[in-house]
């Protein structure tokens, strides 16, 4: 399967706050071949106030400046949106950037207050969630669409334009508990779990299309399986600024080395291709930086490790090149 890795830009990466190192930076990722470029979302500040932009707008707006690049969500926060106006907003952008819309969603992490600031509540993301998934293709999909859930309930709806995408844009599901990968395996059309080592990875995988299979009659194609990394590209081999490991979300029940991308370009690469080898083919790489460093980290990125990743080798010429992994 041929890989594609794109970039997450996650909180505001630049030293100043202003718009047009944003749309600067899109021209840079042109220049350097990058696949695509996803944007998580953040409805409501964290303690921190880390400045995240609302993605349905970043996507549209970046759409319009790049003729080339594909844009994601990753995630993409269903239960706090409403799934008619979402499934118009998502519509209008796979039309206007004819069909380079990338969709992951989830249900925001345990932490966030979003769907409790949006009239929400926790016990419900799950339910809401799934109920968002089926309207959204729906509507896609169809034209005088009527549907009665616990949440949404609505007759004779249609939306136009339709997607690009036919007959849906796909729809990946987040995250890596046990509740995303049978969401995944019912309602999805694609898997983009974060923080997850290879081996979760493949048995995702595997649960995944065994349950789609057994219980739904369905199966997800081979190569919509992706994973997201936090990524660091050590320059002639120095130590990483430990300060900056603080952006990476903590797991107490293994080390961080197992679910990130961090080391020279070769060894970040043997990374990739153990996920490779489990059957993930999707990238997304967040480059750990502060903002004064993080375009050097970009083009360290692009150059060192995109590049010869898309470049075809035959099997022998990667173990000669990257070893076994």
């Amino acid at each position: 399967m041929k890989v594609r890795i794109g970039l997450s830009l996650g909180a505001w990466p630049f030293e100043e706050l202003d718009s047009k190192h944003l749309f600067n930076f899109i021209d840079t990722c042109d220049d350097l071949g990058i696949d695509s470029l996803w944007f998580s979302e953040r409805i409501i500040n964290d303690a921190n106030n880390k400045i995240t932009l609302d993605p349905i707008i970043t996507l549209a707006a970046l759409a319009g400046k790049s003729r080339i690049m594909k844009f994601g969500t990753n995630a993409l926060n269903l239960p706090a949106r409403h799934p008619i106006v979402l499934a118009k907003e998502l519509a209008t952008l796979d039309f206007l950037s004819r069909g380079r819309l990338l969709l992951v969603v989830g249900l925001g992490s345990n932490e966030s207050r979003d769907y409790l600031a949006a009239g929400g509540s926790r016990a419900e993301r799950g339910s809401r969630t799934d109920e968002c998934i089926e309207i959204m293709k729906a509507l896609w999909a169809q034209n005088n669409v009527s549907f009665k859930g616990r949440y949404y309930s609505f007759d004779d709806v249609t939306i136009v334009p339709k997607p690009i995408q036919t007959p849906t844009p796909p729809v990946w599901i987040g995250g890596r508990s046990a509740a995303a990968i049978k969401r995944t395996a019912r309602l999805g059309d694609g898997w983009l779990p974060a923080g997850i080592t290879p081996q979760e990875c493949g048995f995702g995988i595997e649960e995944i299309q065994k349950i789609a299979s057994s219980d739904y009659n369905r199966s997800i194609p081979e190569d919509h399986f992706g994973v997201a990394l936090s990524c660091y590209v050590s320059e002639n081999g120095e130590e990483i600024d430990k300060s900056i490991l603080a952006n990476i979300r903590l797991r107490h029940d293994t080390s961080q080395e197992s679910y990130t991308a961090i080391g020279t370009p070769e060894e970040i690469i043997r990374t990739i291709i153990s996920y490779q080898k489990v059957g993930v083919s999707k990238f997304v790489l967040q480059p750990l930086a502060r903002p004064g460093d993080w375009l050097r980290q970009v083009e360290l990125i692009a150059n060192h490790i995109i590049k010869p990743l898309q470049t075809p080798f035959t099997k022998e010429e990667v173990l000669e090149r990257f070893g076994s992994g």
